[in-house]
């Protein structure tokens, strides 16, 4: 199973003192050259001024750093043992700058929105996207991918071929009087659930039927076809 988290807005500051952010222990080493390529882009443009010491700034697990609706949902810090190890065997998160992460990797806190302009490097979607295809389709490998990304995030890799077929991206609406609204509050919460509902399952999901039963305990769902973009897992609250 993979699970794909977009980064959140808020990150917590890490301790006064550790380690910074080694490029080369993150995973997938050939896209340390990416990697460094974005970071030197933001360390040249300094903007925000927070951004300016991101090479040097001690560095804490990305799953500590990463705060907000969706990352409070989640609770990492609460999972016990098992569900723990399954996160860090299971998801990742698409960022920005780091690309995707783990949430045991070592990361510092930094302020780049996957459509912030970085003239130096040009739209950051696209630059992931040229990279990303072979690395995360040998990473999805024969499993399930739940996609629990906005569309902004996603767009810096969308699964094709087998890979579509068995993906499922979640989408949350509000239904009132029979009519569906998104709502991106409640839709990065229940996100957060969900990847929390999967890690804490007896037995992690093998298929896009099994991702649908489980979080069909929980919620209200209805697998969705979207032809070769694969299936949707719609929740309605």
């Amino acid at each position: 199973m993979l699970i794909l988290l977009p980064p959140s807005e808020g990150k917590a500051e890490p301790a006064k003192r550790g380690r910074p952010v080694d490029l080369t222990s993150l995973p997938f080493p050939q896209l340390t050259g990416i990697r460094r390529t974005i970071l030197d882009a933001v360390l040249a443009r300094a903007e925000p001024p927070s951004n300016a010491r991101l090479a040097d700034r001690p560095a804490a697990a990305a799953g500590s750093v990463y705060t907000g609706v969706l990352y409070a949902a989640l609770g990492y810090s609460t999972l016990g043992p098992g569900a723990k190890r399954r996160a860090h065997g299971s998801i990742l998160v698409q960022s920005a700058l780091w690309g995707p992460i783990g949430l045991a990797d070592r990361i510092v806190p930094y302020k780049l929105a996957m459509d912030a302009p970085l003239t130096a490097v040009g739209p950051l979607a696209a630059r992931w996207r040229a990279v990303l295809g072979p690395v995360l389709t040998e990473r999805a490998g024969s499993g399930v991918v739940v996609d629990c990304r906005s569309a902004t995030y996603a767009a810096a890799w969308r699964p094709t071929g087998d890979v579509a077929r068995r993906t499922v991206t979640v989408r949350v609406f509000t239904e009132i009087n029979g009519r569906r609204t998104t709502v991106s509050h409640w839709a990065k919460h229940t996100r957060g659930e969900v990847a929390r509902w999967l890690l804490e399952a007896p037995r992690a999901p093998e298929t896009v039927a099994a991702v649908a039963k489980i979080v069909g305990g929980h919620v209200r769902c209805e697998l969705v076809d979207l032809g070769r973009a694969g299936r949707a897992l719609d929740i309605v609250l």
